[in-house]
């Protein structure tokens, strides 16, 4: 797949429609540092929700412990 095509598919992988016409708009332009430096601040908010989702997964394991130890 190339660099455009990925561009084109940002959504599939959790990024906003507005943060692809972003990359793509930086892609048409030629502007590959900004699109690079925009490409690893989407990345970094794609790290930011899968934090988020392993803290909500602790929980629910917290909160199966302590129904499991109150279940004996």
């Amino acid at each position: 797949m190339d660099l455009k095509a990925m561009i084109d598919s940002l959504s599939e992988i959790g990024c906003t429609d507005e943060e692809r016409k972003t990359a793509k708009m930086l892609y048409d332009s030629d502007r590959y540092p900004e699109l690079i430096r925009y490409l690893k601040k989407c990345r970094c908010g794609l790290i930011e929700q899968m934090h988020d989702s392993q803290r909500k997964v602790d929980r629910m394991d917290l909160l199966i412990r302590k129904a499991e130890k109150e279940s004996v």
